[in-house]
This record gives structure tokens, sequence and C-alpha cells, in this order.
């Protein structure tokens, strides 16, 4: 089984990257499973119904979240929705949160798991990490692909997660950081791994955001508001991992960035 992840669409024109790039990417790649992760589809910071409904029609099959996922208030209700195919990361605490971390689909009959954990390094205080996989993974069925969405910001945490999930899960793939990583690789010829899969929207800002105001804060050390740039030349980074449907285990990963410097996937 193919599956196709694409890393963190930031604002508008992550959605417009999106809409362009991934029927293209399909095309090529013929997954049978496409993930995204969209928790910046909102002027960088969160998901609303809109956007979800957008990032959907541009091929995706489930939609992952991550530190702003709860940004936008409106949110619950599609959290709520059991049609929706929408994660927020597993590991928020306490009882009765909205949404789910893990969903679980039938993909030509091979049962996947797509699970979103966050992690705690430098982050908010979530649930450890390491914990809830410890707890939720005797829950599911053995003879199931699982595949894992690790928002998180320190490579050290992401490595961890990836050597820690060895032999438990199909697949380990880092966003959050916005760059990608020249690190894809199996453990143990069982666990695919990326640290970073990049992002999807502006090449020409800053992870993302417009470039003039995040330096004005290096150079000041004073607040500035942070903006989509919008206007920027687009770039998407994602990556495809091959499960052996057999064993459940990747036989490969491969990871990708198209950009105005580089569009030799599509060539």
């Amino acid at each position: 089984m193919k599956i196709l992840f694409v890393g963190d669409v930031v604002g508008n024109i992550g959605i417009k990257t999106l809409e362009t790039y991934l029927p293209q990417i399909k095309q090529v790649v013929k997954p049978q499973l496409t993930i995204v992760n969209g928790e910046n589809a909102v002027n960088g910071k969160g998901i609303n119904e809109a956007a979800y409904q957008k990032i959907q029609v541009a091929g995706a099959d489930i939609v992952s979240g991550g530190n702003h996922s709860w940004d936008r208030m409106e949110v619950t209700d599609l959290f709520n929705d059991p049609k929706k195919k929408v994660l927020r990361p597993y590991n928020f605490p306490g009882e009765n949160i909205p949404g789910t971390g893990i969903i679980k689909t039938k993909v030509n009959q091979k049962t996947v798991y797509v699970i979103n954990m966050q992690g705690t390094a430098l982050m908010q205080p979530l649930d450890n990490p390491f914990r809830a996989f410890d707890q939720l993974l005797p829950t599911l069925d053995d003879d199931a692909i699982k595949f894992v969405d690790f928002h998180a910001e320190t490579t050290s945490e992401k490595i961890a997660t990836g050597m820690y999930l060895t032999g438990k899960v199909a697949a380990v793939v880092g966003t959050h950081t916005h760059v990608p990583t020249n690190d894809a690789r199996v453990f143990e010829k069982q666990t695919a791994y990326l640290t970073d899969v990049g992002m999807t929207g502006s090449y020409d800002g800053i992870l993302g955001i417009t470039r003039g105001p995040v330096i004005t804060r290096f150079l000041t050390q004073r607040p500035t508001k942070h903006e989509v740039d919008e206007d920027g030349r687009m770039q998407i980074g994602f990556c495809v991992v091959d499960v052996n449907d057999q064993t459940n285990y990747a036989r490969s990963i491969k990871n990708y960035v198209i950009n105005p410097d580089n569009k030799k996937f599509l060539q």
C-alpha cells in the first residue's frame, strides 16, 4: 500500500498550492491513502469547516492536526462531526475531549489506523506522548497498518519517538517545523521515519509567514504581528510510504519538495 502524506498547509496560499499540486502528485504516485496536515490552514492558525472541505476536495482522505488545532472557536463542531475525517492530537489532557486523535479506515479491505500525536518538548504540556502510545497501541487490531503524524518541535523528541515505535507502527512522520529534513529511512526494515516532511504554502516567507515582521522581531526582540505570506510563490512538501500489506511494516519512504527551484518530481 502506498500512503501519501503532505506537510502542514499554511493559509489560503497553502490551500491553493494543494489544489494546484496534489492532483498532479497523486497521478504520479497513485496512493491508496492520502493524508494532509491542515492545522495551519486558516490564517496560519487552526482549521475550520470551509478549509477542511477545500483540503478534502483537493484530494485528502484524512486531515491531521497539531498545536493550532483549537485556535478556531468553531472547530468543535467540525471535530464532533462523525462524517468528517479530521484529527486533533490524541494526547490532549482531560476527558470528553471533542474530536479524535485516531481514525480507523478501510483501504481495499485492509485496516489502517492514522494516529495524530503531539510532542511536549518546547511545546504545550500535553499528556506524555510515549505513555499515550503505550496505552493506545495495545488496543488496536494487530493485523492493521498504523501511520503516525508526530507533531513536535525538537528533532531529538521526533527521532526518539520513531525509534521507540520501531516494530510497533508502519510509519512515524514529523510535522510542525515546516522545514523538510533529509533523513527519510526505515528503522530495522520495519518502521518508516522522517523528522519533518515540510510545509505547503509560501516559498518566499519564513515558515509560511511574511518575512518582514519576523525579521523585525529578531532585530528588536519586541512582539510583531505575524501574517501568512499569501502573495509568495508556492511550495509543497510530501512523502510517500510504501507498506507491505502482509507484514504491516514499511518497505520504503521517500520525501519530496516541489517549489520554484525544484520541479523535478513533475517532469
